[in-house]
C-alpha cells in the first residue's frame, strides 16, 4: 500500500485546514502562537483532567497522538462539536496511520460540549472512498503549506478567539 501522507501532516494541521488556511499555513511552517490561547489551554487542560483519570490512555505514533485506542475503537475527545467536519478528517488521518501499521479500528468522537449538533458520540469507520478523498486532502495541505508565505488574512467572526488573531490583524 503506498504511504497515504507525508510523515509531516497532524492532526492538528489537518483540523486548521478547514477551520483557516492561514492559521494551517502558519502553524505547519512553525509560527506557533498557541500559549496565548485560551482555548488552547482549557483544552490541555481537559486532556490533563482525562489523563489523570484514565491513566496511559493517550498514545503517540509517529507524529501523532490519539487520545484512547480500545479493541474496537479509535476515541477522539474534543471540548465542543464547533467544527465537526475538521475532527472527522483529523480522526480519519489516525485510522489511516493506523492501518498502514495493521491496526484495524472504527472511529469514535467524543464531545464535551455538545451545541451544534444533536448527540455527544459520533462514529465514524475509514473506507476506500474516505481514504481517496484523504489522499486528495493531503494533496491540498502539503500544496498549501508550501507555498513560500500564508493566505491573506480574512477577518470572520471566529478570529477574535484565535491565537494568531494579533499576528494576522494587528
Amino acid at each position: 500500500m503506498r504511504r497515504l501522507v507525508s510523515m509531516m501532516l497532524t492532526g492538528t494541521i489537518i483540523n486548521y485546514f478547514f477551520h483557516c488556511q492561514r492559521q494551517c499555513w502558519l502553524f505547519a511552517n512553525r509560527i506557533n502562537l498557541e500559549d496565548n490561547s485560551e482555548d488552547v489551554r482549557i483544552g490541555r487542560v481537559l486532556h490533563e483532567i482525562k489523563h489523570e483519570r484514565e491513566k496511559n490512555t493517550e498514545i503517540s505514533i509517529d507524529n501523532i497522538k490519539v487520545d484512547k485506542l480500545t479493541d474496537e475503537y479509535l476515541i477522539e475527545v474534543k471540548k465542543s462539536d464547533a467544527d465537526t467536519e475538521a475532527v472527522k478528517w483529523q480522526v480519519l488521518l489516525y485510522l489511516n496511520r493506523l492501518k498502514e501499521k495493521g491496526i484495524e479500528r472504527k472511529g469514535r468522537i467524543e464531545y464535551i460540549e455538545q451545541n451544534k449538533q444533536d448527540k455527544k458520540i459520533h462514529y465514524l469507520e475509514l473506507s476506500q472512498e474516505s481514504e481517496a478523498q484523504l489522499e486528495e486532502l493531503a494533496e491540498k495541505i502539503n500544496g498549501l503549506i508550501s507555498h513560500h508565505s500564508p493566505p491573506e488574512s480574512k477577518l470572520m467572526g471566529k478570529c477574535r478567539r484565535c491565537a494568531y488573531y494579533e499576528y494576522c490583524f494587528i
